[in-house]
């Protein structure tokens, strides 16, 4: 072998070392994640309400097996709201399809006047989540992709801390749920797998009847906008009332009953393009 061919193959073995020895990849903005309170901001910027608890931070968790229905124990702390196989959650593990990943917590619930409820909010959790406060089950989802909702409100001790439990299973390849490139054993193009919560969790006290959601159709070629408005807890005679604004200025406004779409004239026009986002 010629001193060229050496020379090469030391410089290959030395990025082959130096690489492996590389085992984490960190982005910049890992050193501002607080562990105290990450993300702190609203979650949901389309349908702003002021009065909100986040519930991200440190949470105990513990790792059994799915078979294992309740449990007291716990492994130590996760950082909510990362995946337990990622660096920040500060696990950094994987779970099995055979296991079930718990979680627990207390919170301290708002005063809520006459007739309000309180909704618990899940941005995502990957894949099965069951969820029980105070001891009774509130709800489960299945789904690692989409937000979910439980109202909590019954399940409220009149006063102290309220404990809250989350248990989560995930089949990743091993399950026929839409996954994305997750596997258990990652590797070539395949990722690491996203078991658990991975967005946001919040409580938010509301009115009996309140919004749930709102779906915003514009047509640019008659100059208006379709509100498809949902409302839980509403009786029949209630009304809908929305107006369209910038700062001060109202463009301008339709009212309708429950369940009936609101058309919403805007004169004028001005389109969103990649110039003025």
């Amino acid at each position: 072998m010629t001193k060229r061919s050496l020379a090469v193959l030391g410089m290959t073995l030395l990025c082959v070392i130096s690489l492996s020895a590389q085992s984490h990849i960190r982005t910049r903005w890992a050193a501002d994640v607080k562990v105290e309170a990450p993300l702190l901001e609203y979650p949901r910027p389309q349908m702003v309400r002021a009065a909100w608890t986040n519930l991200n931070g440190l949470w105990n968790y513990a790792i059994t097996s799915r078979d294992v229905m309740s449990t007291n124990h716990w492994d130590g702390k996760i950082l909510v709201p990362f995946p337990i196989q990622s660096q920040l959650s500060g696990v950094e593990r994987p779970v099995a399809d055979s296991e079930r990943l718990w979680y627990g917590r207390s919170f301290r619930a708002p005063t809520l006047t006459r007739g309000e409820r309180l909704l618990l909010h899940f941005g995502a959790v990957d894949w099965e989540a069951r969820v029980w406060v105070n001891g009774m089950m509130v709800g489960e989802h299945r789904g690692g992709y989409d937000p979910f909702t439980i109202d909590i409100t019954d399940a409220l001790t009149p006063s102290g801390e309220q404990e809250l439990k989350l248990s989560v299973s995930d089949p990743t390849d091993r399950g026929p749920q839409p996954r994305g490139k997750q596997v258990l054993a990652p590797k070539s193009i395949w990722y690491s797998a996203v078991t658990g919560i991975w967005q946001t969790v919040w409580l938010e006290p509301v009115p009996a009847a309140h919004i749930r959601d709102i779906v915003a159709v514009p047509d640019i070629d008659a100059g208006t906008v379709r509100l498809h408005v949902t409302v839980d807890g509403a009786d029949a005679g209630t009304r809908v009332n929305a107006q369209v604004q910038k700062a001060d200025v109202i463009f301008g406004a339709a009212a309708a009953g429950v369940g009936t779409d609101l058309v919403i004239a805007i004169p004028n026009v001005h389109q969103w393009s990649t110039t003025e986002p």
